[in-house]
């Protein structure tokens, strides 16, 4: 799979998640925990295999300008992977507070994917071209054998 529709792939995967947690309520506790272990692993696969492969391609290719993007996007993953999302999870998913940071953490993932999929990926796309389906199949195997480690790791 093409290297770009693997990542959007894994946008709506998240957006849906996050869409579903932003639904729930101080009620369900148990839910909220749920989802809120599936946005970890989805977030942790999809920002490994974009850091790992994706973004050292596209920075390489590029010039300035792509530079700048990879920057910016490994900051947004860094923001999200080491304060937001450690936030979220330390806090009572019984309380309105928990609503609240699931908000932030919501708003802060489109804007993230707004950027990737209107700036970054077309600019990829563009200095990647045919590369981008053997980078996609790199990325879909490093995924798997995340998956795996990661889900041995939870058992």
């Amino acid at each position: 799979m093409n290297a770009i529709e693997l990542l959007k792939q894994d946008h709506e995967r998240l957006k849906g998640l996050f869409e579903e947690l932003t639904k729930t309520t101080e009620r369900g506790v148990k839910k909220r925990a749920e989802l809120l272990g599936k946005i970890e692993l989805e977030l942790t696969l999809h920002t490994h295999i974009e850091e790992d492969i994706l973004y050292p391609a596209f920075k390489e290719a590029g010039s300035k300008e792509e530079d700048v993007m990879y920057y910016e996007a490994k900051e947004e993953h860094r923001a999200v992977e080491a304060l937001v999302l450690p936030d979220l999870k330390a806090t009572d998913p019984a309380t309105p507070a928990f609503a609240g940071r699931a908000k932030v953490c919501k708003e802060m993932l489109e804007h993230h994917i707004e950027e990737e999929e209107e700036e970054m990926f077309p600019k990829a796309q563009e200095l990647l071209g045919d590369k981008l389906d053997e980078i996609g199949a790199q990325m879909e195997q490093l995924k798997q054998q995340l998956k795996k480690e990661l889900t041995r790791k939870a058992a």
